[in-house]
């Protein structure tokens, strides 16, 4: 895995990415960490694979540690926050990379429990953590991002919908953010192959990662847009606060 960023570039930079047990999360850790940022990795039920990812990470000379949380639970996000600023005093970066909502048996509204109110209760809970300089990610789909005037899949309508719900909200706490210094950018990708949701938009259609991957020419993999998601913690921000990873020319702005 090629680091996309400068060995170094993030020495003394303190980061915390949801949902980095696996996937893309736990990739971005590793660029940050490979970086020399202390990374607080997040997992909601996966400790195992969690504490996998800090070992290797120490390992490899970088610094990490675990905490679970459940972002739809306030209680439980709130530990999590004061266990950062116990042990780092703060966050320099926060990725929101944690969603959902196609599995089974959680309740017709967890899509937008999760997708939109958990990522808004989650920015507003970290804000005493960030200070002047910081930076936000959250981490989307052009499924989503694109669905007011793109039509998507019927299997992942309602993952889409709330996850541009959640964009919206966010987006509006950006002049709030920006008084206080904070960037804030959202990374938009196409489907990427071998992520979780990839596998089970597939279980639901077959064949229509096959599909995308036709029509876009090709797809990125976990590694290429962790890359992505990484650079955005760092490089400057567009001016609609938008990185978008991959072919946009489907989907009507």
């Amino acid at each position: 895995m090629n680091n996309p960023l400068a060995a170094g570039s993030l020495t003394g930079k303190r980061a915390l990415v949801t949902g980095s047990s696996r996937g893309i999360g736990a990739d971005t850790a590793l660029y940050f960490a490979g970086a020399g940022a202390t990374v607080v990795i997040n997992y909601r039920n996966k400790e195992a694979r969690a504490l996998k990812l800090v070992a290797a990470i120490e390992s490899a000379g970088g610094s990490a540690f675990a905490v679970g949380a459940d972002l739809t639970d306030p209680e439980s996000v709130a530990a999590m926050f004061a266990t950062a600023k116990e042990r780092l005093g703060g966050l320099d970066i926060l990725v929101m990379n944690a969603s959902g909502g196609m599995e089974s048996g959680l309740g017709e509204d967890y899509a937008m429990r999760l997708n939109r109110d958990a990522q808004l209760a989650l920015l507003t809970a970290a804000l005493p953590l960030l200070g002047p300089g910081s930076r936000v990610v959250f981490v989307t789909s052009h499924q989503a991002h694109f669905i007011r005037t793109t039509p998507t899949m019927p299997e992942y309508e309602q993952v889409a919908l709330s996850k541009r719900a959640g964009e919206d909200a966010l987006r509006e706490l950006i002049p709030t953010l920006e008084e206080s210094g904070i960037g804030f950018v959202v990374v938009s990708g196409d489907m990427i192959e071998g992520t979780i949701t990839a596998t089970l938009l597939e279980r639901a259609n077959p064949g229509a990662i096959g599909q995308r991957k036709e029509a876009a020419g090709r797809l990125y993999n976990v590694g290429e847009f962790a890359a992505e998601v990484a650079l955005a913690a760092v490089e400057p921000i567009p001016a609609d606060h938008t990185r978008y990873v991959g072919d946009v020319s489907d989907f009507g702005a």
